[in-house]
């Protein structure tokens, strides 16, 4: 009371108090967080009297492109916390006309002047949520969990955010004539948190300017740091902190029609689905989730992708919110836990949290009979994972996954660890599968990686190590090829321009890696694929990137992609033999060229594109072939309102024995958005897949046709193999309301048609169409 008397009275003569400024520049970033018992409301206006007692963030400095210089505009953080949640007050200041910001969907602010907060609840530098504001108020939020994918591709600055997480908060923000305000309040009900009565958290704040591409740190961060959490400021003395009743209950209901050709007419099985999804916070550091019959919530079809290598298998993220939540906690180095696995779940639940410096992740899971191998029994899901803090930034972890159905079964253990020492960070796993087929014997196998890795300003590099046994199955995880061992060594040379310069980073890189097929390499065996990359990166003034590689490769000969190939040998134009085995070929030398152009947003319009050309390998037939793949991206914003994202993808082979093109792929596609408001915005997607293929032939050797063995007879046949010829177009509507996370009412259709010449919209036929309709409410208690 004493020392609040005098705050009260200065208000009351109308004194204007301001809190205790912290100025990240010099180094000071231990807060101590004020406490105030009061209740605002959240509308972006900043003018309630208890905003002065909050803390002050101020004087940012630069982290991208060139960190520790002091950051070309001001922004001011308030910050000051309730007994039921932390309120956050954002004043940025910007030349008038240049501040981005449109009134997006959720996460779609690609484009926008954006605000971050990384909040560290558990003090451990290792994982933060991010809750993310536009000048609007528009969320963008998401986790970052540090070190727990794989590395060894790039080197230097933070990592990617997960933005596949939705929290419940709430954030109002305006434009004003010095560039713009935001206010955010979380409530604790939405966190995670430590048990002590008096704790401190970790924050940082990060500013993109979207104008510049730049990027302001609050808490002075070095891009070459092996963490960027690690370098976070602190709350201090937060205490007696009250969440009340952590309980969600989210039931919903999925009504679907699904149109078919039945004969002459259209036929449409329909079904409504119920489910429920329910959180409750045990305690304030470890959550319980369960869930019946989550819904996919798919409410727009997976863009397609180009397979450049039919190697490696192609990755969808999870879009579930029950799999969502948390889901930095179930994170590991190469994917060993990955949710899609798991289909149609009848039932599932999992137990998240920490403590004591020990993160436990446990999911259980029963997924859809029709999905085992004899569809009579159901498939069950064991997966877990534990991590242990080390030191300041480093940690050990073990993870665990089961995916049993009657006698079949795949089981894996693994562990892994990142251990930080300066600026060097080492990242190792060792990982071991059994599988056991129906009436078989288990088979063992190994999973192995090592990653090195040092990051400086000027000069930085990772190696990496890694195998995967081709017996390894993951079950319950996403490997994206197996069956091979990797050596790479990637080293990267920075430049940065004097401030307002028009070059403001130039980066050099080489990378070379070699590949084996894991058996040669575990026996002495030759190595099949040779690869270097030289590689050359610069930051303009404005946010323009440019950027080329130049490729070099020798790839040799992958049997086990060619196993179902045969060769149809023919003399004087007759057939003499239907088996003659399909190779062994040579290998291919492959010369490559990318180069890249990526825009800001100037106007209403930014861009990135992407074209490679060269030779490289014709996969078709395995023979070199002139190679021309062109990946453009496009964003055009007319209005606050108004979203136009734009692709087209191309994919060019051409045989460099006679100069006839193999196989071409076209994939455009448009995505047209209007936000009536922040709830509420309708959708339209189109997308047109043309692929073509011509007929197949022992290119650059024999010439005769080619016979691939059909799976359902085990008979090698060449209509298999013949030319083939597929457009397809897709198109999505959507309308939706999702007032916040679990509350949403989406009403949807889509249709799949094709037609028989490419672009020529004209006897189109309709494949298939469905509607469907979603409603769900979050009950928070």
């Amino acid at each position: 009371m004493l020392l609040t008397l005098p705050l009260a009275l200065a208000f009351a003569a109308g004194v204007d108090t301001l809190g205790v400024e912290y100025r990240g520049v010099e180094g000071r970033t231990r807060v101590v967080m004020p406490r105030v018992d009061a209740a605002v409301q959240v509308d972006g206006l900043l003018d309630e009297p208890v905003w002065r007692q909050a803390a002050r963030l101020t004087a940012f400095s630069q982290y991208t492109p060139d960190d520790g210089r002091p950051a070309e505009y001001d922004t001011e953080v308030l910050v000051w916390y309730a007994p039921g949640a932390i309120h956050f007050g954002i004043r940025a200041t910007q030349p008038a006309g240049t501040v981005k910001a449109t009134l997006a969907d959720r996460d779609k602010l690609s484009g926008d002047d954006l605000v971050e907060i990384f909040l560290d609840t558990y003090n451990d530098g290792r994982q933060a949520l991010v809750f993310g504001v536009n000048p609007l108020g528009v969320q963008s939020d998401g986790a970052l969990s540090e070190g727990a994918r794989r590395g060894g591709e790039t080197v230097g600055g933070r990592e990617a955010s997960d933005l596949s997480p939705d929290f419940v908060y709430a954030s109002k923000g305006r434009l004003t004539e010095q560039g713009y305000e935001v206010e955010i309040r979380i409530p604790f009900q939405t966190l995670k948190y430590q048990t002590a009565d008096v704790q401190d958290w970790r924050l940082n704040v990060v500013r993109k300017v979207a104008a510049t591409g730049h990027e302001y740190s609050w808490a002075p961060a070095r891009r070459t740091a092996p963490t960027f959490l690690g370098q976070s400021g602190t709350l201090q003395g937060m205490n007696g902190l009250r969440r009340g009743l952590v309980l969600d209950l989210n039931p919903f209901v999925v009504a679907r029609a699904t149109g078919a050709p039945d004969g002459p007419d259209w036929a449409y099985d329909r079904a409504v689905e119920p489910g429920a999804n329910i959180r409750w916070g045990v305690t304030p550091n470890l959550t319980l989730n369960g869930t019946i019959n989550p819904d996919f919530s798919q409410v727009e079809s997976d863009a397609s992708q180009v397979v450049t290598d039919p190697r490696q298998a192609t990755f969808f993220p999870e879009k579930r919110p029950f799999f969502l939540d948390g889901i930095e906690q179930f994170t590991t180095p190469n994917n060993l836990i990955y949710t899609r696995r798991i289909v149609a779940p009848v039932a599932s639940a999992k137990l998240a949290g920490k403590a004591g410096g020990t993160n436990v992740a446990v999911l259980l899971a029963a997924d859809d009979r029709a999905l085992s191998a004899d569809a009579e029994h159901t498939p069950f899901f064991a997966v877990a994972r534990v991590q242990r803090d080390l030191a300041k930034n480093s940690r050990v972890a073990l993870v665990y996954t089961d995916r049993t159905e009657s006698a079949v079964s795949n089981r894996m253990l693994g562990g892994d660890a990142r251990l930080v020492f300066g600026s060097v960070s080492l990242l190792g796993q060792l990982a071991a599968s059994a599988t056991t087929p129906r009436d078989g014997e288990t088979t063992w196998a190994p999973l192995w990686q090592l990653d090195l890795q040092r990051s400086a300003r000027r000069f930085s590099f990772s190696y990496t190590f890694s195998g995967i046994s081709d017996r390894f199955v993951a079950g319950s995880g996403f490997i994206s090829r197996r069956g091979i061992a990797q050596l790479g060594f990637n080293h990267a040379l920075n430049f940065f321009g004097k401030p307002g310069a028009t070059f403001e980073r130039a980066t050099f890189s080489v990378n070379l890696r070699g590949r084996w097929a894991y058996r040669d390499f575990v026996h002495g065996g030759p190595i099949q694929d040779r690869q270097g990359f030289l590689g050359a990166s610069f930051r303009l003034r404005g946010g323009w990137i440019l950027s080329g590689t130049g490729i070099a490769e020798r790839f040799g000969y992958d049997s086990t992609l060619y196993r179902d190939y045969a060769v149809e040998r023919r003399e004087n134009g007759q057939v003499v033999d239907t088996m003659v085995p399909y190779g062994p070929k040579p290998g291919i030398h492959n010369r490559d060229l990318s180069l890249t152009v990526e825009s800001p947003r100037v106007g209403p319009i930014g861009f990135r594109i992407n074209y490679i050309f060269g030779h490289d390998d014709n996969f078709f037939e395995w023979s070199p072939a002139a190679v021309r793949i062109v990946n453009a991206t496009i964003q055009v914003r007319p209005t606050a309102q108004l979203r136009l994202d734009g692709s087209y993808i191309q994919q060019w082979y051409q045989r460099l024995s006679d100069e006839t093109v193999v196989g071409v792929t076209h994939i455009p596609r448009l995505k047209l958005e209007y936000q009536v408001s922040r709830a509420v915005f309708v959708r339209a997607v189109g997308e047109y897949v043309s692929q073509k293929r011509d007929s197949l032939r022992d290119d650059a050797r024999t010439n005769d046709p080619i016979l691939i063995r059909d799976p359902a007879d085990g008979i090698y046949k060449r209509q298999l193999a013949l030319a083939r010829q597929a457009n397809t177009m897709r198109a999505d509507l959507l309308f939706s309301y999702q007032p916040v996370p679990g509350t949403v009412f989406f009403l949807g259709y889509g249709g799949s048609y094709v037609e028989a010449e490419r672009f020529q919209f004209s006897g189109v036929d309709r494949l298939n169409d469905g509607f469907f309709l979603k409603a769900s409410y979050l009950f928070r208690m």
